[in-house]
């Protein structure tokens, strides 16, 4: 039986460190070099869009009319989130990350955590309206998770830019009741150990904003189930709301993994007997 040997902190950074001369140096690939092939394939958008590893990173916040906008079109996103990114705050405050979260295109809407304020590094990015979208910073678990749209962890050198070198991170995509993405959460460490661990503590985290998200209609119902022999009530439940005449109004992540007709992001034309061949007097009823 063969048994997985984890790479020390010193051989972690040398294996990075030759994965960029062979691909941001020499042009090369380097299958299983990295931990995930994404990483490759982000660095290779970033130098097809004309950056490269030495330049230096703005972190640009965006203008006060712009900024203004953007929070009012991610009100609800931060009411969901704000009692989920305090618990999460509070898990890692002995970490050394922090947490952030994002709308749609990686602009920051929300922070919370032990965030040191004096450390410049910590400062640029936690500054609500700050850009750090794949376009604006780079590879970083930001704009990955909203690019690949699933959990990514991220260590020093993964990152594009050799300014971000000092930043470890976890993220996860946070998709809305229609199934589509509304934007992504993260946790940041600098210069902090590697725990790619803290990405499922965010994945975990990321789906309970979104079972926060779900709408909350006082004449529909929701509808939760859950995998045979898995109990009820817990944040993994799938959950589906409907309205007073059957209709889909929306699902989270879980429920749209369980039920084969709502992975494609149905619209609300979708009716519970054509999910549970089921009329909605006996549901309600029930």
């Amino acid at each position: 039986m063969l048994n997985a040997v984890t790479p020390s902190f010193d051989e972690r950074i040398q294996q990075i460190t030759q994965a960029r001369l062979a691909v941001l140096r020499d042009g090369k690939s380097v299958p299983g070099m990295l931990a995930d092939p994404w990483i490759e394939r982000s660095w290779q958008r970033c130098m097809a869009s004309g950056k490269r590893p030495e330049q230096g990173v703005s972190f640009d916040v965006l203008a006060p009319q712009t900024a203004r906008r953007t929070e009012e079109a991610n009100h609800v996103l931060v009411q969901a989130a704000r009692p989920v990114l305090e618990k999460l705050g509070q898990a890692i405050a002995s970490t050394r990350y922090f947490a952030i979260l994002t709308n749609a295109h990686g602009v920051v809407v929300d922070v919370n955590g032990p965030i040191d304020r004096h450390d410049r590094r910590a400062e640029l990015i936690t500054r609500i309206g700050v850009d750090l979208s794949e376009e604006s910073v780079g590879t970083t678990a930001i704009g990955a998770a909203l690019n690949e749209l699933k959990p990514v962890w991220l260590h020093r050198g993964e990152h594009f830019f050799n300014a971000n070198a000092s930043y470890s991170c976890a993220g996860a995509p946070l998709f809305g009741p229609d199934g589509r993405c509304v934007g992504m959460l993260d946790v940041t460490g600098i210069d902090a150990v590697e725990r790619p661990e803290l990405k499922h503590l965010v994945l975990q985290s990321a789906r309970n904003i979104e079972n926060a998200l779900m709408p909350r209609n006082p004449k529909g119902l929701v509808v939760r189930l859950n995998w045979s022999g898995q109990s009820l009530g817990e944040d993994a439940d799938g959950i589906i709301c409907i309205d007073r005449d059957g209709y889909f109004t929306g699902a989270n992540q879980a429920a749209r993994q369980m039920v084969s007709a709502l992975r494609p992001g149905p619209s609300t034309s979708l009716h519970c007997s054509d999910l549970f061949a089921m009329h909605p007097d006996l549901l309600f009823n029930a």
